[in-house]
């Protein structure tokens, strides 16, 4: 098999093993959580038919009340009677949990209730989250040369020069970015979220994909939300396109300031070269017949260095 369809079909594995072990936390979580929460959920509904039929409430007793009351709101259950129709360990909030956990997102709206969920979530995250950063890389690598060799060639053979071919694809890239995974999310989010603004919208999808995670605005969590499992599995989706975008971004201006001589100047260690780096910007051979190198040509075996790459570009 060529190397190129190899490379393909192991991505392709990593990211189906990436579904495979969500669905496989989901499932765990969802089997530990789900009779801890609803036996809370019994325990918070005693509690306030003890609290509405006592004769006289007291100091004390409202106190004692209110405690209860915040510790299960922590964990997502609450005595409001529009709250609690859902739960929050169903196979879909699971999988989203899951998602969160493993890509340090952890917005902490939904959190383990038992001590075996705890255990649980520190054996699967630090199985899952190098492996996570495993999938986001090799998927990075994989775009590395439709989005970012090929264009950056495509401006040098329009006659800009390579510092500025460099710096105007960053732009476009960084717009790109903007436009489709932070303001055009956020106008969807404002609309499917009733309490939430463009601006909340803005602020939730840049709060995600910097993986700060606050957890202020969770979406899937307001009552009776229709095909609430199919959205929290479009936010998984848009989470993880949205991070190996992020990274794309990152990995482009490290080049780049490689390029412009910033990580020399301040000392900073130079951006790794890969093998999809390798992948030619200017094919001599064909740029006289086409304005794009040929598939052939983009998956050809070269020996390393006899191909300029992004940091090889003349910095002069």
């Amino acid at each position: 098999m060529h190397s190129a369809g190899r490379s393909w079909l192991l991505l392709t594995g990593f990211v189906l093993f990436y579904v495979i072990y969500l669905l496989f936390g989901a499932l765990v979580f969802s089997s530990i959580e789900r009779p801890v929460e609803d036996k809370l959920r019994h325990d918070m509904e005693t509690l306030k038919q003890e609290f509405l039929n006592l004769s006289c409430v007291n100091p004390a007793s409202l106190e004692r009340f209110l405690v209860q009351v915040l510790a299960a709101n922590k964990y997502g259950v609450s005595v409001l009677r529009n709250s609690t129709a859902t739960s929050n360990w169903d196979l879909a909030s699971s999988m989203f949990f899951a998602n969160t956990l493993v890509t340090t997102v952890g917005y902490g709206h939904t959190t383990p209730l038992s001590d075996t969920g705890k255990a649980f979530s520190i054996v699967y995250a630090l199985l899952g989250v190098p492996f996570t950063m495993l999938v986001l890389t090799a998927c990075v690598q994989r775009l590395m040369y439709p989005l970012v060799l090929a264009p950056v060639g495509l401006l040098q053979r329009s006659g800009m020069e390579p510092r500025s071919a460099t710096a105007v694809h960053f732009l476009l890239l960084l717009l790109l970015v903007v436009l489709c995974f932070l303001l055009a999310p956020a106008a969807i989010f404002s609309l499917l979220e009733v309490s939430w603004s463009f601006l909340d919208g803005v602020y939730f999808c840049f709060i995600s994909l910097c993986t700060i995670g606050l957890g202020d605005f969770v979406p899937g969590t307001q009552p009776g939300q229709q095909y609430r499992p199919l959205y929290q599995v479009s936010v998984m989706v848009y989470l993880f396109v949205g991070l190996m975008m992020m990274f794309l971004l990152l990995h482009t201006f490290h080049k780049m300031a490689d390029l412009h001589g910033l990580t020399t100047f301040l000392q900073l260690p130079h951006c790794e070269e890969t093998d999809e780096d390798r992948e030619p910007i200017v094919d001599n051979k064909l740029e006289e017949e086409s304005s794009y190198p040929s598939d052939k040509a983009a998956s050809k075996p070269l020996e390393p260095g006899s191909q300029p790459s992004y940091n090889t570009i003349n910095k002069g």
